[in-house]
């Protein structure tokens, strides 16, 4: 199996970005090796993963000769996603279509990561609009996946997975639309949480979204990397329209009621992803929670046709809106075949778009439903087992966004009602790819998420990249 990492003796060793913090606070490493160090792991995979959008070393470099600033990652290194702006650097979103200008400022998002103390490396690559779930560009070429470089590293937030199971950086920018923060979780082995809709900020284009699909957040390869995170954003940005996470630090006492289902809307997935699904469910069950096997997801039949007509929405306002966006440089015809197909149906069904759009911001109510009964439910992230490189290539338009709906079937459903939901790398499959479970909760409730993602992790440690095989 063609694995790549960069795991090794140098200042980064195996540490997480909690303990890696420690590490710089406790004068064990300094600042100025860490980021070397990063540099030279990122420098070393990248041929292999193709994960790097844009490199800013000397940047990181200097940001690391300026001294600590007080704040909880101080020194931490880390990638931003390709589809927010940092000063400076380009936004390209996966594409292209247009030539290279740089932000004049940081996004709101940059800012309040930053702010938090990571120093970033530069951005990292995403499939174009982070409309697919796979980053296959024709031109720009696939991200692949750390595990096995046969096979992708999921997508959006591909380039970031990628490089943190790699062990480039312990922690990265990822956002989520459809699954990409969690996708790209399941695929490289990582933890992600998609946290509920309006807990961190967003840049004023994805503010006027008509249905708020998209969120931020990270992806690591530890809860408690995932749970500071959270703290510290909080620290720094607080929505007081939902309850605070806080500092979560050890699982959770209380034993819940917890939902399985193995079935969505569309399809079963397949033999192999259900049965580890159900020894997931047993995991759960020897913890002393309360399992119960259910039939059908609370969803309308609806939701798969309306969530791909809304996706072509985004597309045919970046496909007919690109030269106001990006500037005068701009050409659709260098959209992947995937764009433009979105864009072609939407087109085509503009008369479809208002019912679609007013039955998606009605999903909300299915699920509210559901969660007055049940704390949480389980399902596998993704339907079958991470693809190889080339199955999801945005060239055929119905043939890929078949394949997607398929594969893709369990995550879009909390990015329409703003649930939160976590991917967690609890099994592997037969070939030794990890396989994640996700875990979704009501609107506000990752604490509850993260405290059985610590209980997960005690009992079923995750697979390690680095470790022999």
């Amino acid at each position: 199996m063609p694995r790549v990492h960069a795991f090794g003796d140098d200042a980064l060793g195996e540490l997480d970005a909690v303990g890696l913090a420690d590490a710089i606070r406790a004068g064990l490493v300094g600042r100025a090796e860490v980021i070397e160090a990063a540099i030279a792991r990122t420098e070393a995979v990248n041929p292999a993963l193709n994960g790097l959008a844009f490199e800013a070393f000397q940047q990181a470099r200097e940001t690391a000769a300026d001294g600590a600033t007080g704040a909880f990652f101080a020194g931490v290194p880390t990638f931003i996603k390709d589809n927010v702006d940092v000063a400076g650097q380009p936004t390209m979103r996966g594409s292209d279509a247009w030539v290279p200008r740089a932000a004049v400022a940081d996004g709101e998002f940059t800012r309040l990561y930053l702010a938090t103390g990571p120093v970033s490396l530069g951005k990292t690559q995403l499939s174009e609009f982070g409309f697919s779930a796979s980053a296959e560009h024709p031109r720009l070429g696939p991200v692949r996946n750390p595990w096995n470089t046969d096979h992708t590293a999921g997508a959006s937030s591909s380039g970031s997975g990628a490089f943190v199971a790699a062990g480039a950086v312990p922690i990265a920018h990822a956002n989520d639309g459809g699954g990409s923060i969690r996708i790209p979780a399941a695929c490289n082995g990582l933890v992600g949480l998609k946290p509920s809709r309006g807990r961190l900020p967003l840049d004023p284009d994805l503010r006027r979204m008509p249905v708020a699909i998209v969120t931020n957040g990270v992806v690591t390869r530890s809860v408690r990397d995932t749970a500071a995170f959270y703290r510290e954003a909080e620290r720094g940005w607080r929505n007081p329209k939902l309850a605070p996470i806080g500092d979560v630090v050890r699982p959770g006492r209380q034993r819940l009621r917890i939902a399985v289902l193995t079935r969505s809307v569309q399809r079963d997935c397949s033999p192999e992803v259900r049965e580890l699904t159900l020894k997931s469910a047993s995991v759960l069950e020897e913890l002393g929670h309360r399992v119960e096997h259910i039939d059908q997801p609370p969803v309308p039949e609806t939701f798969p046709d309306d969530f791909v007509l809304y996706w072509g929405l985004l597309a045919l306002a970046m496909a007919r809106g690109g030269r106001r966006a990006f500037g005068d440089t701009f050409d659709r015809t260098r959209l992947d075949g995937l764009t433009l197909g979105l864009a072609r149906h939407a087109t085509r069904n503009l008369h479809r778009l208002p019912l679609a759009i007013t039955r998606l911001r009605r999903v909300h109510r299915h699920s509210a439903k559901f969660f007055a009964t049940y704390d949480a439910v389980l399902t596998p992230t993704l339907a079958d087992a991470t693809p190889r490189v080339g199955y999801l290539a945005p060239t055929d338009y119905q043939q890929v966004i078949d394949r997607l709906m398929e594969w893709v079937a369990y995550t879009p459903l909390q990015n329409v009602t703003g649930e939160p939901a976590i991917s967690l790398p609890l099994a592997q499959s037969a070939d030794g790819m990890p396989v994640g479970m996700m875990l979704s909760a009501d609107l506000g409730q990752e604490s509850l998420l993260l405290e059985l993602a610590y209980e997960l992790e005690e009992a079923r440690p995750w697979p390690r990249i680095q470790a022999s095989h």
